[in-house]
C-alpha cells in the first residue's frame, strides 16, 4: 500500500519537473532564456487559484471529465516500473489496463470538448479520436512484442526479466519495439511532429482544441494529467527500452530511474526541436510507420520465439 502511494506521488511531483525541463531545453536550443524548468509548478498554482468560466450548455459530463482524465492517468501510472521491486506494486494489472486507461482518459475529454458546442472544441476531439485510432493498435502491439520476449502480460515482471537479461536482450526485436514506442511517445504526449503544444492555432492544434473552453481548477487538473501521462510514457522508454540499473537497491534505481526520464525528456526537447509540424494528412503516415515497426517486433519475437 505505502509503495503505491510513494510511486503515485513521484509521478505527481517529479511530472511537472520533466515537462519543464522539456520547455527549457527547447527555449535554450532556440537561443532564448525560456521559463525556468519550475514553471510548471508555478503554472498549476495559478490555474487552481483563478475563477471557472463554464459554458452554459455544458452538462456534469464537462464537470467530470478532468477528474475522469487525472483518475486514469493516476491509475495507469501505479502499473508502471519505477524501482523493482515496487513498480506496479502486488503485481495488478497488465498491458491492456495501461492502454486502456489510457483510451479512457481520452474518450472522456473527448465527449467534454463537446458539450460547450464549439467549433474548436468539436474540432480538437475529432482530430484526437482519429490520431487515437492509430495510437492505441500500436502501443498495444509494441507491449505485445515485449510480452513475448519475457513472457509476462505485467508491466512489472516485464521489465524485471528484462532487467535480468541487460544487454543481451537488445535483439532486433527489442530494437524496433523502442523506436515504435518512440513514435507513440511523440504522438501520445501531443508533441511535433504531430502536435504542437505551443501553439493555439486552429490549423494545427489536436490537443489543445479540446481544452480551450477550459479554465481555472479544471484546466490545472488537465494540465496536471496531462504531464504525468508523458512521464508515464518516458518511463516506460526508461525502464522497458533501456532496462539496466532496474534490479539494483532503491538507492540507487530510483536516482537512476530520475536521471532516465530526465535524459528522455532532453531527448524529445531535441527531436522536437530539430522536425517540423507534418500537415494533418501526413500524420497517419508517420503513426502506421510506428504501426509497422511493432508488426514486425512480434513478429520477430515469434519467429525466434520469444
Amino acid at each position: 500500500m505505502w509503495a503505491m502511494v510513494l510511486q503515485l506521488l513521484l509521478f505527481l511531483v517529479w511530472a511537472p519537473v520533466v515537462n519543464g525541463v522539456i520547455k527549457q531545453t527547447k527555449a535554450r536550443l532556440q537561443r532564448r532564456a525560456g521559463p525556468p524548468f519550475w514553471q510548471p509548478y508555478a503554472d498549476l498554482r495559478k490555474y487552481f487559484r483563478k475563477e471557472m468560466v463554464i459554458a452554459q450548455t455544458a452538462t456534469w459530463l464537462f464537470h467530470t471529465a478532468p477528474f475522469v482524465q487525472m483518475a486514469t492517468v493516476a491509475t495507469a501510472a501505479l502499473l508502471v516500473p519505477v524501482a523493482l521491486p515496487g513498480g506496479a506494486p502486488g503485481g495488478w494489472g497488465d498491458v491492456v489496463l495501461l492502454v486502456g486507461l489510457l483510451a479512457l482518459g481520452r474518450f472522456a475529454l473527448a465527449l467534454a470538448a463537446l458539450e460547450p458546442g464549439s467549433a474548436f472544441g468539436g474540432m480538437g476531439a475529432s482530430r484526437e479520436m482519429a490520431v487515437s485510432a492509430f495510437i492505441e493498435p500500436t502501443l498495444l502491439l509494441t507491449l505485445a512484442a515485449w510480452v513475448l520476449r519475457t513472457g509476462s502480460a505485467g508491466l512489472a515482471g516485464m521489465a524485471a526479466e528484462l532487467a535480468a537479461r541487460d544487454w543481451a536482450g537488445l535483439l532486433p526485436g527489442h530494437l524496433l519495439a523502442t523506436a515504435a514506442l518512440l513514435i507513440v511517445t511523440v504522438a501520445e504526449t501531443g508533441r511535433v511532429p504531430v502536435d504542437n503544444p505551443d501553439t493555439h492555432l486552429e490549423l494545427t492544434m489536436i490537443h489543445e482544441g479540446m481544452v480551450l473552453e477550459y479554465s481555472g481548477p479544471y484546466l490545472g487538473l488537465i494540465v496536471w494529467a496531462h504531464d504525468v501521462r508523458q512521464l508515464l510514457l518516458l518511463s516506460l522508454l526508461a525502464n522497458l527500452a533501456v532496462p539496466f540499473g532496474l534490479l539494483g537497491p532503491l538507492w540507487l534505481s530510483v536516482p537512476l530511474y530520475l536521471l532516465k526520464t530526465l535524459i528522455g525528456g532532453v531527448l524529445l526537447a531535441v527531436a522536437e526541436t530539430a522536425t517540423a509540424k507534418v500537415r494533418i494528412l501526413k500524420i497517419p503516415d508517420l503513426l502506421i510507420t510506428g504501426a509497422a515497426l511493432a508488426v514486425l517486433a512480434v513478429l520477430g519475437d515469434l519467429h525466434l520465439g520469444g
